[in-house]
């Protein structure tokens, strides 16, 4: 029997726990993210300019909302799903985030709560990239605690009366169509969804970012917007209504992160392979090759976890703290690895032409976006103790 080999950068052999479909659909996207996607993000970041027309391209490749069966999607695995955000965010967590945003947080709520009239209306065009969309939850004085929120939908003739306001809401400046959530006269939280051109609907574009540069993020603002009865959102009330969409993104999102932490691995041992310094390559010393040792580990361990939450979600088996268990996790060690990464690469680990530092910018907004590192600890602690250490 010949000798067992170790494979580096696939330590636990990750690419035979997939199937021939989910291999297919990886390598698709890699194809295109690298070819596509990867010449378009330096300037894109410098700029802070998103390219709407790859949301198409996406839609295109059937990498939106992927998960979903009929209406013109793919009916992929949820493990599949995570592939692909993987390769997506090896490229640019912006890239995923308005991906991840069109698939879990707008296609999805329409597809598990709506009524067929509205997935028929719908999902075929965001499923093309025809339409883009955006999910609000957010609010500028309510994150962590949406159940907070101040949007109100006030019922009038016909329908409901939305104001109020979203803030940090990826692709809305672009956005057709705007899953929002809001208030009812019994203080009930009710999905909505709103379409472009609604008089008292705006989507104002938030400047100045300096984290996920090469995604449109704007804010949603509603003044009296009326929003028919038959764009309420029927089958769900309550926060587990937006929760349920945001733990299917945050699976995703668990898978994108190691998909930017191995880009900056592999960038670092190649610089520090083709580095020499006092002779010989920083390779050679123990600080790097330990460094280098820790990001291989994090990473091994962070795929395999992601790995076998997908499949207890293609088994509807996955407990949603499962999900804030590796969100948290891969987010974390992500941010570590890229700035570690950042600082093996020298001086040069603060030049864009190298990338690094883009994914570390980019990391500090994932660590914190669609539950904090922090906020999915107490999701845990819940877990573990009964107790909900959330507030008073």
């Amino acid at each position: 029997m010949a000798k067992p080999h170790f494979q580096w950068d696939d330590a636990l052999l990750l690419d035979e726990q997939l199937n021939s479909d989910e291999r297919m659909i990886r390598d698709a996207a890699r194809d295109y993210c690298q070819g596509r996607l990867l010449p378009r993000v330096l300037e894109a970041n410098r700029h802070e300019r998103f390219d709407r027309e790859i949301m198409t391209e996406l839609g295109e490749l059937g990498l939106l909302g992927s998960t979903i069966e009929g209406y013109g999607c793919a009916g992929a695995s949820y493990v599949a799903y995570g592939l692909v955000a993987r390769e997506v965010e090896r490229v640019d967590s912006g890239y995923r985030s308005a991906m991840s945003v069109q698939s879990s947080l707008v296609m999805y709520p329409i597809y598990a709560y709506g009524t067929e009239e509205q997935k028929q209306k719908y999902l075929p065009k965001l499923a093309t990239g025809e339409w883009v969309g955006c999910f609000g939850l957010t609010e500028p004085n309510h994150g962590s605690d949406p159940g907070s929120m101040i949007t109100r939908a006030r019922s009038v003739d016909g329908g409901y009366s939305l104001s109020g306001s979203k803030m940090w809401i990826t692709n809305s400046p672009i956005a057709d169509v705007f899953v929002v959530w809001g208030k009812t006269d019994d203080g009930e939280i009710r999905g909505f969804v709103l379409e472009k051109g609604m008089k008292g609907l705006s989507a104002p574009k938030i400047e100045g970012k300096f984290s996920l540069r090469a995604s449109i993020t704007g804010e949603i603002v509603m003044d009296e917007v009326f929003v028919p009865e038959a764009n309420l959102l029927p089958n769900v009330k309550g926060l587990k209504g937006p929760f349920g969409c945001l733990n299917k993104a945050r699976y995703g999102i668990a898978w994108g992160a190691m998909g930017a932490a191995e880009f900056c691995w592999q960038a670092a041992r190649q610089y520090t392979l083709d580095r020499i310094q006092f002779g010989r390559p920083l390779a050679a010393t123990q600080l790097i090759q330990l460094k280098l040792a820790n990001f291989q580990t994090e990473i091994t361990l962070g795929l395999q976890a992601a790995l076998r939450v997908g499949r207890l979600m293609d088994e509807g088996r996955a407990a949603p703290e499962m999900i804030s268990l590796i969100k948290r996790n891969n987010c974390g060690k992500a941010l570590d690895i890229a700035r570690v990464s950042r600082d093996m690469h020298g001086g040069n680990g603060i030049s864009d032409e190298f990338h690094v530092i883009r994914h570390v910018m980019n990391l500090e907004a994932v660590n914190t976006y669609e539950g904090t590192h922090d906020v999915h600890a107490l999701i845990l602690g819940r877990a573990q103790t009964g107790i909900a250490a959330f507030g008073n």
